[in-house]
């Protein structure tokens, strides 16, 4: 499961949020997600497959990710403890192998990284409950997805945890050590847009396209 999992809260009161600007202790926890997945977007997603130390296999999408270093090329994304203040299986795995594979969430495997974010038991396997086909990485134990057509195979730097509260974040910051790209998506130098189509996570059950894009020249 990628997303929080919460019981409602009471949201701000209609005094607090007239005066515009709000001290994030008077915030429930609950609260504060749902400003950040609404007003924070369209946010990447990360599709991460990880392994236990018996093998199997697990594969969760992160909206809260993006890129923290290019040299040394470091991915980082962050899965929240659920409503229980209990680590998700993705963690779990990189404590216990610390490799996983990241995929770039596409528009045609959409409903494919939907049916990830459900709470299986663990160690039940999400490539075959999302009916995806694994593909070795390299030297990694981590498989990755072979529908999909870029991914990038890490081994775990190091996670920062912020507590053991309900919806505290675990940011992991994982090393990439190998790439794959289809050649029709990358040619080495520009990655094809059109043809990759990644989509972007909003808030609640909506996702957004890259097909409406402009462009601004950066100033020198």
């Amino acid at each position: 499961m990628s997303d929080a999992s919460f019981s409602d809260d009471a949201p701000a009161s209609d005094a607090a949020r007239a005066a515009g600007t709000l001290g994030t202790d008077a915030l429930e926890a609950g609260t504060i997600y749902r400003l950040f997945s609404g007003a924070i977007a369209p946010r990447p997603i990360a599709w991460v497959a990880t392994v236990d130390a018996e093998g199997r296999a697990n594969l969760a999408p992160f909206s809260f990710f993006n890129v923290a270093s290019v040299n040394p090329p470091v991915l980082a994304f962050s899965p929240l403890l659920n409503g229980e203040g209990k680590a998700k299986d993705t963690l779990h795995n990189l404590d216990e192998v610390g490799e996983c594979v990241i995929h770039v969430g596409s528009e045609a495997l959409a409903e494919a990284l939907n049916a990830t974010s459900a709470s299986l038991p663990r160690g039940e396997d999400e490539f075959d409950h999302a009916g995806l086909t694994k593909a070795p990485m390299g030297e990694l134990r981590v498989p990755r997805i072979a529908e999909s057509p870029i991914a990038f195979g890490c081994r775990l730097r190091e996670v920062i945890r912020f507590g053991d509260s309900p919806l505290a974040g675990n940011l992991v910051l994982a090393e990439v050590v190998a790439v794959h790209a289809a050649p029709e998506v990358w040619d080495g130098r520009h990655v094809d847009i059109e043809t990759l189509r990644p989509v972007g996570r909003m808030a609640g059950s909506d996702y957004s396209r890259t097909t409406d894009l402009f462009a601004l020249e950066r100033p020198k």
